[in-house]
């Protein structure tokens, strides 16, 4: 978490170095980014940096989890739009996700975590749908959900069918990035592991 320091600057400041650390880490991985690309594309000394963040890895996850809390919300509305149903929700965002990224930098950023994944970065991403077990965005998604439609008995098999989908969610965008798929490939793998999963965990009309 960036110090209070950081969220005194003047929003144009704050532009300025959120901007200069999401190039930094679309150009490299966490553990080859360099501070003193940062400061230097912001136009700031290294000290002030210190000032700021904690460290190269503070600045990182506070934009990783940024752009994750963004995102958080159009789930949000996306599961509202399909009626409670937690696949096509969930399918419909990870098109968004992979087409309505323009921003080249923003996507390099992504590429790169996914390429380089540690626990807290698979955390931050698989946060965008579940959040967590007691967490109120999660009790959130567990009440928007049509249950009808499940074969599950209680709110704890809803969590863990959210988990279920969740993980091919994630594991379809590492795939993507390391084996270069086009969005189109990606997409339409992704289609397919979920109408299984659907046709599996859907009751049958």
């Amino acid at each position: 978490m960036p110090k209070q320091t950081f969220f005194n600057l003047p929003e144009s400041k704050r532009y300025n170095l959120i901007v200069a650390a999401e190039k930094e880490f679309a150009r490299a991985p966490l553990s080859e980014a360099s501070i003193a690309n940062i400061v230097k594309e912001a136009c700031i000394a290294r000290g002030s940096f210190y000032q700021y963040f904690e460290d190269k890895e503070d600045a990182y996850f506070f934009l990783l989890n940024q752009q994750i809390k963004e995102r958080n919300a159009r789930f949000i509305s996306i599961l509202k739009e399909n009626n409670g149903d937690i696949i096509d929700a969930i399918t419909e965002m990870y098109h968004k996700l992979l087409i309505e990224i323009p921003d080249e930098n923003e996507r390099d950023f992504f590429k790169n975590a996914l390429l380089s994944v540690t626990h807290k970065v698979e955390n931050s991403f698989t946060s965008l749908f579940e959040g967590n077990h007691s967490s109120e965005q999660m009790r959130e998604v567990t009440n928007l959900i049509n249950k009808e439609c499940l074969n599950v008995s209680d709110d704890k098999e809803v969590f863990h069918i959210i988990k279920i989908v969740t993980a091919v969610a994630f594991r379809n965008f590492v795939e993507k990035f390391s084996g270069e798929l086009s969005d189109e490939e990606a997409i339409e793998i992704f289609r397919m592991e979920m109408n299984l999963l659907k046709n599996g965990l859907y009751k049958k009309k």
